[in-house]
């Protein structure tokens, strides 16, 4: 008869025996999902990490062409396009959650269309700071000679004005005196108005070097003591000036000293002082007086 000790024995084994087999493989089940789960955490770290390193790089290429757009030559719109594609990529990449790799040739290839870009821009602003130092050196030049110029039109409008002034003639020894006229056709100086039949007016145009030659030609004014203007008493209009006159006398003028006299017949000649004045136009050259008594 078998012992039922014996029969307990063999379950209890039995039930040890599948006992250590489910534990067994609950380890190995649990280690399996402890490693897949490391090796998940190792993936997303390192897709991470890639990703961080892939944004930093894209970071450092906006700020590059930031700095280069801020420098304002006529690439700024070639840089800004380029700066924008950056910033596109970098909002793409944010979005992202998987594999990085691709982002990563894209920065390559931006980094080398940066380089190049940089490089043309580097060397527009070399190119133009040689037109500014040339054109700050052509602007200088330009003033010292605006300078020089403005300088030359002062000393030639002084030396015209002195020219000019020197080319006037000079009327000198300006004198007018009474004279009585013989039936012989003699002239005889007086000094009474009632004697007198004719003023003789003289004067000397005084040499001259510089002055135009030609024909000159003097009003003369002689008036009485009563105020009254003598001889023809014409009168001759000077633009907004007019002038009225005894007689006017016309002369030769080469340069040399000419003597000029001029004979004023009347008669009832006035007592008192006579004003004479010589005008060369309407610009008063000479003057002088006399009495008669």
């Amino acid at each position: 008869m078998e012992n039922p000790k014996n029969n307990n024995n063999s379950s209890l084994k039995a039930i040890i025996a599948v006992l250590a087999v489910l534990l067994i493989g609950s380890l190995v089940y649990i280690f399996k999902l402890s490693s897949d789960t490391d090796v998940v955490k190792t993936e997303l770290t390192t897709t991470m990490t890639e990703k961080e390193s892939v944004m930093k790089d894209l970071q450092e290429l906006k700020a590059t062409y930031d700095a280069a757009i801020a420098e304002n030559t006529s690439m700024s719109d070639e840089l800004i396009q380029e700066r924008d594609k950056v910033v596109a990529l970098m909002d793409d990449l944010n979005k992202s959650k998987g594999d990085v790799s691709k982002y990563r040739a894209q920065v390559q290839a931006m980094q080398g269309k940066m380089k190049t870009l940089v490089a043309e821009n580097d060397e527009l602003k070399k190119q133009n700071g040689v037109l500014t130092v040339q054109r700050d050196s052509t602007i200088t030049v330009l003033g010292e000679s605006k300078k020089y110029n403005e300088v030359l039109v002062g000393q030639n409008e002084e030396l015209a004005k002195t020219v000019e002034r020197g080319s006037k003639l000079s009327i000198l020894n300006t004198k007018t005196s009474a004279y009585k006229l013989k039936s012989s056709g003699k002239q005889i100086e007086t000094d009474k108005a009632s004697r007198a039949d004719i003023l003789k007016v003289s004067f000397t145009i005084a040499e001259n070097q510089i002055a135009k030659s030609g024909d000159k030609t003097y009003y003369v004014q002689v008036i009485d003591a009563k105020n009254n203007v003598l001889g023809e008493k014409k009168t001759e209009s000077f633009g907004d000036n007019s002038l009225t006159y005894s007689f006017k006398t016309t002369v030769k003028y080469e340069n040399k000293s000419v003597n000029v006299t001029e004979d004023l017949p009347g008669k009832d000649f006035a007592k008192g002082t006579y004003f004479i004045n010589v005008f060369d136009n309407d610009e008063l050259v000479s003057k002088t007086s006399f009495s008669l008594r």
